[in-house]
C-alpha cells in the first residue's frame, strides 16, 4: 500500500530552488581565477557555509560572510565585505529548478506541503513564491534557532505540526544537511532528489528521484 503522509516536508536551496551559491561565485571571482581554481573555490566555499551552521545559530548573512572569508583565505584570494553582501542579497532572486512547479502543484493538491528552510525569514518567501504551489507552512532556520542539519529545526517542525516522524515524508536533494538527520530522527519515509549534489547512500532508505517530476508517483498520483 502506497504511504500517504499527514505532511511532505521539503529542504527548499538545492532541492525546490536553484541555490546558484556558486555561480554567485564565479560572477566575482571567474575572471580572476583559472577553472581549476574556481572548481575548488567553490567546493570549498560549500564546505565552509556546512560548516558554520553547525554552531550555535547566527544571521545567515554571517553565515555567507564567514564562509566565504575562509575560503579567500583558503585559496589566496582577496576578501572583500561587500563581495559576501552581493551574494547574500542574490538568494531571494534565485526560482525553481524548471521540474518543481508542475510536479509540486499535483501533489499539493492531495497532501499539504511544508517548508524547513536553512534561510532568513526576509529571504525565504521571495523564493517561496517562485515555486508555482501552495505551501501550509514555511519553517526557517531562524524561527527554529538553529540550522540544518542539526536536530532540532526537524523537531521543532514537528512539535508545529502536531505530528510524528511516522506521519511525515521529507524530500530533500541532500543527505548532509537532510536525510541522515531524518534518518537518525526516525523519520522512515523519505524521498532523495538526485541533483548531483551528493552520491548515493542506501544505507539512509529512502525513495530515489531524478526531479520533483517524480513526486506525485511517490504517492500513487
Amino acid at each position: 500500500m502506497t504511504f500517504r503522509p499527514k505532511f511532505i516536508t521539503f529542504d527548499c536551496y538545492g532541492t525546490l530552488t536553484f541555490f546558484d551559491m556558486a555561480g554567485a561565485a564565479r560572477r566575482i571571482y571567474g575572471e580572476t581565477l583559472s577553472e581549476p581554481a574556481m572548481q575548488l573555490f567553490i567546493k570549498n566555499f560549500a564546505a565552509y557555509r556546512l560548516d558554520e551552521v553547525l554552531g550555535a545559530w547566527k544571521p545567515y548573512a554571517e553565515i555567507v560572510h564567514n564562509a566565504l572569508e575562509r575560503t579567500c583565505k583558503k585559496n589566496g584570494v582577496t576578501f572583500r565585505e561587500e563581495d559576501a553582501l552581493q551574494i547574500y542579497n542574490e538568494v531571494p532572486t534565485w526560482g525553481p529548478h524548471p521540474d518543481v512547479p508542475a510536479g509540486l502543484a499535483k501533489v499539493a493538491k492531495e497532501i499539504p506541503l511544508v517548508i524547513l528552510s536553512n534561510a532568513m525569514n526576509s529571504q525565504i518567501m521571495s523564493n517561496v513564491e517562485k515555486l508555482g504551489a501552495p505551501f501550509h507552512k514555511v519553517i526557517t532556520a531562524e524561527e527554529t534557532g538553529t540550522y540544518k542539519p542539526q536536530m532540532n529545526g526537524f523537531e521543532y517542525m514537528l512539535d508545529v505540526l502536531g505530528c510524528g516522524p511516522e506521519d511525515i515524508t521529507h524530500v530533500s536533494s541532500s543527505f548532509r544537511y537532510d536525510l541522515m538527520t531524518a534518518y537518525d530522527l526516525g523519520i522512515r519515509s523519505k524521498v532523495w532528489v538526485n541533483r548531483g549534489h551528493e552520491p548515493a547512500n542506501p544505507f539512509y532508505e529512502y525513495e530515489e528521484i531524478k526531479d520533483i517530476s517524480g513526486l506525485p508517483g511517490v504517492f500513487g498520483l
